[in-house]
């Protein structure tokens, strides 16, 4: 079995007398993506906020390679390991394309004594910054300014300001979103080449992609899961079929 990075016990999370999120128990491997799906107000963007530190657990735990980090603020989780997406592009339009990952880069090597000298000259951020911009496949528009770039060359660089933070968990929420086929074409590639390395959590409602992709699973219907396993035992579940896939998905099973 491969290597459990972030897993959860017992989740939950209420809002008033609502459980958006109930006895939520996953985890993510390193070499998998492991794929959430549901309909709207499945709960899935609760879970991805919980998993990252944007909303606070009302019960239930999350550790990571066994530590308890159910309390730690996004950024404390951000330096450990954990990097996420957000649905709507987060990005620096204003500048370019190297230098909004350095930027996110130098958000985890304090320099000290350099805080005079020429960040973009200094090693160890090139060679984050222009890692993340290969494995993003951004290296030929490193230059140009983020403002200028396609919409999914946009999604591609906020990918990227994950990457130079030197994640081993992605927590990616919706990054093909408004993407043409060719461009999910593209960042799906992307992913499959960032995935040995990295635990991958993927909500995503392009469901052609996701099967293409996904080696787990996880359907959650009113804040809870129904059902968790491989694509197949997905694809072929009457439960999860009536629950969200639908008569298409039923009569390609």
């Amino acid at each position: 079995m491969s290597e459990v990075l972030l897993k959860t016990a017992n989740l939950r999370r209420t809002f008033g007398g609502l459980a958006a999120n109930d006895n939520i128990s996953l985890e993510l491997r390193r070499g998998e993506v492991h794929a959430v799906l549901g309909p709207n107000g499945a709960g899935k963007s609760t879970l991805i906020n919980l998993l990252s530190g944007d909303i606070a657990a009302t019960s239930g735990e999350i550790f990571y390679r066994d530590r308890d980090i159910t309390r730690l603020t996004p950024h404390e989780r951000s330096l450990i390991g954990i990097g996420r997406s957000y649905q709507k592009t987060n990005i620096f339009p204003g500048f370019t394309v190297r230098e909004n990952c350095r930027l996110a880069a130098q958000s985890r090597e304090p320099r000290g004594a350099r805080i005079f000298s020429d960040a973009a000259a200094w090693g160890p951020y090139r060679t984050v910054v222009d890692a993340a911009l290969r494995d993003a496949g951004l290296v030929d528009v490193a230059e140009r300014r983020a403002s200028d770039l396609s919409h999914g060359q946009q999604r591609q660089l906020e990918l990227a300001i994950v990457l130079a933070t030197r994640p081993e968990v992605l927590l990616l929420d919706e990054p093909l979103a408004g993407m043409g086929h060719e461009e999910s074409l593209r960042m799906i590639q992307l992913l499959r080449g960032l995935v040995a390395s990295h635990a991958i959590l993927l909500v995503e409602h392009d469901m052609e992609a996701v099967f293409s992709i996904a080696d787990v699973l996880t359907v959650m219907v009113n804040g809870v899961i129904l059902m968790t396993g491989a694509p197949e035992q997905i694809r072929s579940s009457a439960e999860v079929q009536q629950a969200y896939l639908g008569s298409e998905e039923a009569d390609h099973a």
